[in-house]
């Protein structure tokens, strides 16, 4: 390049993220670049946040992308962003998780590469990596900016950054285990956000594709979306009914066939997807949404809301799952359920709380009296007992404090969604009913995300109180 030349090419790309990726992309990719709109789209997002730390700004928003694999996320975010900043800001700090440690560091070495190029050291010679201190997972400038690479749960003590990037804090395969969302989930919650330069300036921005309902991206939408704290970038695969765009206006960019790219995603390679992912997997890593476009497991949308309770029921059950840390993980759920005359379930009251044990007691007491006084038939009151001495010491003692009422217990088999199958099965037949109230909302949601839910203890209670019903009509041939 001349003189002038050089100057030109400098400006533009140091003052537009998006150019600077046109002018990488083949330092990075082979193939030749498919700058679909979602790209400038993301550029533009993240330079925004950028500029505001260049300032020395309070950030306005913590960042989340939902988009589906094979959408250069990774290539924008983790491997081209940091190199980029560094074009305006020298001094930046970046630490950059993945769900692997080595993930995280394949796409160190990538931003590593771009800075090394022959054009980037043209561009700006004063970006020197030190000698020193020039690792696969920790690389620092003659400035003072680094880029850390970690793995989720890895350690980051010692360093902080104005960009806290995670590209996929989870996994598909780990997305089903309980223990390893619990460990993503931490690490992002607690550990991560201790690691910044500064807590008003400094950015988190979160890459991902969806997995679970409990995922970090669904941690970070309950803590932060509320309170107008996140930009929430949500980009299905393909504009279907039930696959949310965010923000909502970007729904007019997609195709004439409601595709996101027709050239990466085109629709014969989405079509293969949802043979390969299944419903699940295709819900969740390509619309954004884990709840398989027909609904869960439970098919919420059959369920018969109502207003108004019959005036008769034939029989009555409350239904209780225990849980016995005060804001713990898992909630105390007794939920009562009714058989109509017409021989149709109806979903009368949920009571949910996190209490500690005695509380819980005293709870599942008083809620046992008020069911007497209200109801104009004898309310059962099921039990589930957990294996071993705690459960069942646990399970006694409830019994005994539930003198005077009518009350079974029953050792839980199989797993949930063997024992949620037969109130499933009535839902999908239309004939189960729910009675509208305060505590509505919440157990429709866990109903629809079953059994990928974040809790699932009011199906527990659920489907205990339907499976107790269900057994007696069975064994005494009607009600």
């Amino acid at each position: 390049m001349t003189f002038s030349e050089r100057d030109i090419l400098r400006g533009i790309v140091r003052d537009s993220f998006f150019e600077f990726v046109k002018e990488f992309w083949h330092t990075l990719v082979a193939e030749e670049p498919v700058f679909n709109w979602h790209v400038e789209l993301m550029c533009n997002e993240l330079q925004e946040a950028a500029e505001r730390v260049f300032k020395g700004q309070p950030k306005e928003f913590d960042y989340l992308f939902n988009v589906p694999p094979g959408s250069t996320k990774s290539t924008i975010c983790s491997q081209m962003f940091p190199a980029w900043v560094w074009t305006n800001m020298p001094t930046a700090q970046f630490i950059c998780g993945s769900y692997a440690h080595a993930i995280a560091l394949k796409d160190s070495i990538r931003t590593r590469d771009v800075v090394q190029s022959e054009t980037y050291q043209e561009l700006f010679p004063h970006i020197q990596l030190r000698e020193d201190q020039n690792a696969k997972g920790l690389f620092i400038n003659t400035q003072g900016g680094y880029r850390y690479s970690v793995g989720v749960n890895g350690a980051v003590t010692g360093y902080h950054g104005h960009f806290l990037i995670v590209d996929d804090p989870l996994n598909p395969e780990e997305s089903y285990s309980e223990a390893e969302l619990k460990v993503a989930n931490r690490w992002m919650n607690t550990t991560l956000p201790t690691r910044k330069v500064n807590k008003e300036m400094a950015v988190t921005i979160l890459v991902q594709q969806r997995l679970h309902q409990s995922d970090p991206s669904g941690m970070m939408i309950d803590r932060l979306e509320k309170d107008g704290l996140l930009r929430h970038i949500c980009l299905p695969g393909e504009k279907v009914e039930g696959a949310e765009i965010k923000p909502p206006q970007l729904a007019e960019y997609y195709d004439d066939d409601g595709l996101l790219d027709p050239v990466r995603l085109p629709r014969k390679a989405l079509d293969a997807l949802r043979i390969e992912l299944g419903e699940y997997g295709y819900a969740s890593q390509i619309l954004q949404n884990p709840v398989p476009l027909g609904g869960g497991m439970f098919k919420v949308a059959k369920l018969k809301m109502e207003l108004e309770r019959p005036k008769r029921f034939l029989r009555l059950c409350r239904s209780w799952d225990k849980a016995g840390t005060k804001d713990g993980g898992a909630w105390t759920v007794g939920l009562l359920m009714g058989i109509d005359e017409k021989n149709e379930p109806w979903i009368l009251d949920v009571v949910r709380r996190q209490v500690a044990a005695t509380e819980r007691e005293n709870l599942i007491v008083a809620v046992a009296e008020e069911d007497d006084k209200n109801e104009k038939i004898t309310v059962e009151i099921l039990l589930e007992i957990e294996g071993g001495s705690g459960g069942k010491e646990s399970g006694e003692g409830t019994v005994r404090n539930l003198e005077g009422h009518s009350v079974f217990t029953f050792h839980p088999t199989g797993d949930k969604e063997s024992r949620a199958y037969p109130l499933a099965s009535q839902m999908g037949n239309g004939t189960v009913h729910c009675l509208v109230g305060a505590w509505t909302r919440e157990f429709t949601e866990e109903l629809r995300y079953f059994p990928h839910s974040r809790y699932k203890d009011q199906v527990d209670a659920a489907s205990g109180a339907y499976n107790r019903l269900a057994r007696k009509k069975k064994r005494i041939g009607g009600w």
